[in-house]
């Protein structure tokens, strides 16, 4: 089993929240070492956390279609900066939405006031609240004027979309946010495998699409 694997299950600071209790100057010292090649040292922290985190997603990654997109989110970094701090969260379930055609997609009605952004360039990110208390994070995929999304309903230690909106600290002043150039949120490629299967599965809450409920594209990383 890979070093992910065997820690992945536990949400242990990366070297990002070490430096809130050590000193800047420590990451400033782990920076320094990248600049100048010292890459197994530099990236000491990402190791002791379980995560060994390589780059940010590109726009390349996104401007695919969502069903080719949502899977291969599994095991991604999801990063967010909270107060002067980077949480980072394996990515472990999603769900996609796919054009008008998708009657369980918010944009089966057409472009919208709340939806508009889903027809944007893809890498951008799509929040809407639920019940008046929680954000869902949406990520749009596809090409610009073809509305698709994925919803991000899974992290690791965070199950369900509402939890991960309210424990990552999402609102409203995320939408529209461009995960490609954001300095508080990103999704970035991990190096090495993470072992585990892809799950698909139907949809949650979408019974009112009928036939459209039932289609599997729910995605699970499966790794027990």
């Amino acid at each position: 089993m890979s070093q992910v694997a065997r820690k992945n299950r536990f949400s242990l600071p990366c070297i990002y929240e070490l430096t809130s209790y050590i000193d800047f100057t420590l990451l400033n010292f782990f920076v320094f070492l990248s600049i100048f090649g010292l890459r197994d040292f530099a990236f000491f922290g990402s190791r002791f956390c379980g995560y060994n985190s390589s780059m940010r997603l590109t726009r390349g990654f996104f401007e695919r279609d969502v069903l080719k997109v949502a899977p291969s989110m599994l095991g991604k970094l999801l990063v967010v900066r909270k107060a002067g701090k980077l949480e980072k969260r394996l990515i472990t379930e999603v769900e996609a939405y796919r054009g008008e055609e998708d009657l369980a997609s918010h944009a089966r009605f057409g472009k919208t006031k709340r939806n508009q952004i889903m027809y944007a360039t893809a890498g951008v990110i799509y929040v809407y609240l639920v019940y008046g208390i929680y954000w869902m994070l949406n990520v749009v995929t596809g090409q610009k004027g073809d509305p698709q999304a994925v919803l991000i309903r899974g992290l690791d230690g965070i199950k369900g979309p509402g939890r991960v909106g309210k424990l990552l600290g999402i609102d409203k002043s995320f939408y529209g946010e461009d995960l490609t150039k954001s300095e508080r949120i990103w999704i970035e490629e991990i190096s090495g495998k993470i072992d585990g299967k892809i799950l698909r599965l139907p949809r949650v809450g979408v019974d009112y699409a009928g036939e459209w409920a039932k289609k599997k594209w729910r995605f699970m990383l499966d790794r027990f």
